[in-house]
């Protein structure tokens, strides 16, 4: 029996996707984006040493990095992003991200939902993702922009993952009260390395398979459940796409050129950003690549020795594989309809501590946009003079996801409902519209 509130959602579907139409045509954005890649560098990268230097400043807080010239008049980004500076050009740099809390999981679930968690958290504590978390950026964007069957709408690679002993998936990673048909695709393993597939295993004949196949039909037509195992149905069969043809699936990295491979660095980063390019050629609309376990210092979370992790591994890594990801993305003419967006939880502090490192620091940070139909070749927001607070143009995490949004042709305020059906818009913040042309 279906209730009267599914019911009543079930018929506002066509109304709720001709709404979304009309807010693509309104957005006042002539190409919106068609995807968006979230370059998400876990643990809090360093603005003051990558993206806004401060040669001017003390040496406690300007460190050794040097700014060097880039495609773009006007624009410095550090000595060790040589790459990427030849980019510059395409790339439009927000310096004024701000919000006042320095707590891993927090700004985390924050910055990826664009909200508050509904459950306390601080002092580095992990909550796992429940059914009543706000949802990721990309399972909205899989629920109300998405409209490609034959791929999944959000993938992660990997998952959101805490750097604290065990491998811990953050709250807010994923689809929350959206339900679990919008939570991502996740790809946990390393695409360095051969990704799993989903081939029989050797004890199981195609007959047995077959049979398992009809009973698992009998038992999704009699369920009780039955939403709930058409959901699941639904992402059997999409998973089955997933590997279709061993030469042309749509993880198989191994159809992808050996140069390319090269090229983007065959570290689990450049991989993870090579599969990204892959999944939204075809037509997968959000891919997350969560820097997770990917580097020999703990991620960007650099207490200790920044400016060597950063030297020697971090930015040298960030420096290939992003300005090979635009290259890649603008040579096959998917640059213009992909949001590349590179950012982390928050920055880090003005002042070095004394273990050559900097500390979390929410009050001010970099994100780094590309494509699709930001303007390019700007900044946007200043910092202060030693990279601690905003001194124009201050924006919050809710208001770079609205933005996100907006950019894919989607209205922020259109209405989403949490699981007691509140109406909630799919972002409370506010378009930042100097990113765009």
């Amino acid at each position: 029996m279906i209730s009267r509130r599914d019911f009543t959602k079930s018929a506002a579907l066509p109304a709720m996707a001709a709404f979304a139409d009309r807010a693509r045509a309104d957005s006042g954005i002539t190409r919106p984006a068609k995807n968006v890649i979230l370059v998400y560098l876990l643990g809090g990268p360093p603005h003051q040493d990558m993206w806004d230097l401060k040669p001017q400043a003390p040496k406690e807080v300007r460190g050794p990095f040097q700014p060097i010239s880039t495609s773009a008049a006007g624009i410095q980004i550090c000595e060790h992003l040589p790459k990427i500076a030849q980019h510059a050009d395409k790339l439009t740099i927000l310096r004024s991200l701000a919000f006042a809390n320095n707590d891993h999981p927090y700004m985390t679930y924050h910055t990826l939902t664009g909200r508050i968690s509904p459950v306390p958290l601080g002092a580095n504590t992990v909550l796992p993702p429940t059914r009543s978390d706000h949802p990721h950026m990309g399972s909205i964007i899989s629920k109300y922009f998405h409209q490609n069957s034959e791929v999944p709408g959000y993938v992660a690679v990997p998952e959101v993952f805490i750097r604290m002993g065990p491998q811990l998936i953050a709250g807010g990673g994923r689809a929350g009260y959206l339900g679990p048909q919008f939570d991502p695709l996740p790809i946990n393993d390393d695409p360095s390395k051969p990704l799993p597939t989903l081939d029989l295993p050797e004890n199981v004949s195609a007959d047995r398979f077959r049979g398992r196949q009809k009973l698992l039909a009998v038992l999704d037509g009699k369920s009780p459940r039955a939403a709930r195992a058409r959901v699941y149905q639904s992402q059997r069969q999409t998973a089955s796409r997933l590997t279709a043809g061993r030469n042309g699936g749509l993880l198989d990295l191994d159809a992808e050129p050996a140069a390319l491979h090269e090229r983007y660095g065959k570290d689990r980063f450049g991989q993870s950003l090579l599969l990204s390019r892959r999944l939204v050629e075809r037509g997968v609309s959000f891919v997350g690549v969560h820097f997770n376990y990917m580097s020999k210092c703990d991620g960007w979370d650099t207490h200790k020795n920044n400016f060597k992790c950063l030297k020697d591994e971090l930015l040298p890594m960030l420096d290939r594989g992003l300005s090979t990801l635009l290259d890649d993305l603008r040579q096959r003419g998917l640059l213009d309809e992909t949001l590349v967006v590179t950012m982390g939880e928050f920055g880090r502090t003005p002042r070095i501590n004394g273990n050559a490192g900097r500390d979390h620091w929410g009050h001010c940070s970099s994100v780094v946009l590309a494509g699709g139909p930001t303007r390019g070749g700007t900044v946007i927001g200043e910092s202060d003079a030693t990279a601690a607070y905003p001194k124009t143009r201050p924006v919050a995490p809710a208001d770079l996801t609205a933005s996100i949004f907006h950019a894919l042709g989607m209205d922020p305020e259109q209405l989403m409902y949490d699981r007691l059906n509140r109406p909630l818009p799919l972002s409370p913040g506010q378009v930042i519209h100097e990113l765009f042309g």
